[in-house]
């Protein structure tokens, strides 16, 4: 379960955008048993579907009313959200310059009418396997390799999202860090291959801890772990961050070169700011880290808050 967001035993989904009939219901008999399709008669309809639900490929009619495909295409190149969904362009058009200008826009590839049947088929068999290695290589890049976490990059670029939207939207934003008590003593004790062991257990148990879905848990390093919790005040903060403490020590992971528990422990640092200040969220992560350090010299396995 833990960040295997990227199902890849689901079938692949392709939106087909067409304003002939005869010639959706061609692609759609020609790849209803491979795929999940959908289609869209207009341009306007194929980008409200797209935000509804995103494709893995979208086969895109050029001539069409109101919107062509030309049009489509510069508008799903130019959202940072769609514009690596790949685009094969459905055209009847002739003429190396027209190929060209489509290119340039940003589409993969073209599928000329009339279909020819295994042409249509392996274009876009290449493509959705292209197109799920990227994704792949896209989703570890952003995971930690051995907790199966966010890591570090995941977590900042989710924070400088989160900065800006709290302060467009004068919501109260929220950061803990959590630093594991005495995990030296624990691995010189117990080997690195044991604390390997732990760091993926405490990992998946706070993974499982935040409850709402836009909360985020990331390995920042070593034996660190960092949360993001939009719309949190300090108060929510707080709560948040010992059930996170409790869920560690519920865990009972013994520890018997501690000095101060039988159990491993963590201690956590909080910070938060309702300022609406941009500036005054992006300090958020320096300040959760000086309230860790707190939580550490007030005694470890506690929760620290900082303060001027």
């Amino acid at each position: 379960m833990i960040l295997d967001d990227l199902d890849l035993g689901r079938r692949q989904r392709i939106l087909i955008v067409e304003d002939v009939q005869l010639n959706a219901q061609i692609l759609l008999n020609l790849l209803r048993d491979e795929y999940d399709l959908r289609v869209a008669s207009n341009g306007l309809e194929a980008l409200a579907m797209v935000k509804e639900q995103m494709p893995d490929l979208i086969l895109l009619d050029i001539v069409m009313p109101e919107m062509d495909g030309y049009e489509v295409c510069a508008e799903l190149q130019g959202n940072p959200n769609t514009r690596d969904i790949p685009i094969l362009f459905l055209t009847a058009l002739e003429g190396d310059q027209n190929e060209a200008y489509g290119i340039e826009l940003g589409a993969m590839d073209y599928i000329r009418k009339p279909f020819n049947v295994p042409v249509v088929k392996a274009k876009i068999r290449n493509h959705l396997e292209l197109k799920r290695y990227k994704d792949i290589l896209k989703r570890d890049s952003r995971v930690d390799g051995l907790t199966r976490i966010p890591n570090r990059r995941r977590f900042d670029e989710a924070y400088s999202e989160e900065c800006s939207r709290a302060a467009r939207n004068k919501t109260p934003l929220a950061v803990l860090m959590m630093d594991f008590d005495l995990f030296k003593a624990y691995n010189d004790t117990y080997g690195h291959l044991q604390g390997d062991d732990v760091l993926k257990l405490v990992a998946k148990t706070l993974y499982n801890t935040l409850h709402r879905p836009g909360d985020l848990i990331a390995r920042w390093g070593g034996e660190e772990f960092v949360a993001l919790l939009p719309e949190t005040d300090l108060d929510g903060a707080c709560q948040v961050a010992e059930r996170l403490r409790l869920a560690v020590f519920a865990l009972q992971i013994p520890h018997e070169a501690s000095s101060f528990d039988q159990y491993l422990t963590i201690s956590v640092g909080v910070a938060s700011s309702d300022d609406h200040d941009y500036k005054s969220y992006c300090n958020l992560l320096q300040k959760a880290d000086e309230a860790v350090y707190r939580a550490k010299s007030n005694g470890r396995d506690t929760v620290a808050v900082y303060t001027l």
